[in-house]
């Protein structure tokens, strides 16, 4: 029962005209904060012209608010008329879920400053305009000027403020992620050239560990001292080129 009266839609002012309007912004306010007041917001003035009563056009159609709560909010406006619109309803629904048709919209209203209020109404837009450029950034002087709680400590990670709310847990950095320190190329070289005589073949992972250099400055000797194997037996390992190990056998000869 409770399902079809949910369903149940009210009709009995479905035929009633209803004015659709649209008007600006501060108006909307100045009447959602007159919602509980059983005084009118406003009035609709309408004016006809005696010499043509029977044409639509000359109609004109005034508003006058019945107070304004911002300064320089016009009190008067226009009403632009349109007759040529998609056919709308209008339907409420209570906060029991009751849903009424309300009516039909029989004319569509544009809201437009009057002209004795058009210099009021700019004022009103440029101080609206010159409130949203007001930047909301402050500048504030830091107790701490030393910047400790700023700077990251060595081997540690995820520092946040004291006061922060939601505090991140502090791990230690792992040893292959410290930052390496180059050597010299010349000594690199020599390290290099005894651990190819210790095994022929070395990843790039292996000799890091052992050189405990930066893999990036470790590539640029391997490609001059070393050949990468791509495939076979010892793929994915390098190993000297043949002219320096030529030149290593004979430094061991002699």
């Amino acid at each position: 029962m409770e399902e079809e009266r949910s369903s149940t839609l009210e009709t009995g002012k479905a035929e009633r005209s209803v004015w659709l309007m649209k008007c600006p912004l501060v108006v909307s306010k100045s009447w959602q904060s007159h919602a509980s007041d059983s005084h009118p917001v406003a009035k609709v003035v309408l004016s006809v012209d005696p010499l043509r009563p029977d044409d639509s056009s000359s109609l004109q159609f005034t508003m006058e608010l019945a107070g304004t709560e911002f300064a320089n909010t016009p009190k008067s406006y226009s009403l632009n008329m349109f007759k040529d619109f998609v056919p709308m309803c209008v339907f409420s629904e209570t906060s029991q879920g009751k849903v009424a048709m309300e009516g039909k919209v029989e004319h569509k209203f544009d809201m437009k400053p009057h002209n004795e209020n058009i210099e009021a109404y700019g004022k009103l837009c440029r101080e609206r305009t010159n409130k949203c450029m007001i930047k909301t950034r402050q500048i504030q002087v830091i107790d701490n000027d030393h910047g400790v709680l700023m700077r990251p400590l060595p081997g540690m990670v995820g520092l946040v403020a004291s006061g922060s709310k939601d505090k991140k847990k502090v791990t230690p950095v792992k040893g292959t992620d410290m930052k390496r320190t180059r050597r010299d190329r010349g000594e690199l070289e020599d390290i290099m050239f005894k651990l190819f005589e210790r095994q022929p073949n070395w990843t790039l992972k292996q000799l890091v560990q052992e050189t405990d250099q930066p893999a990036q400055f470790l590539k640029e000797i391997l490609n001059e001292l070393c050949v990468y194997n791509k495939r076979g037996t010892n793929q994915g390992t390098y190993e000297l080129k043949p002219e320096y190990k030529k030149s290593a056998e004979d430094v061991d000869a002699e």
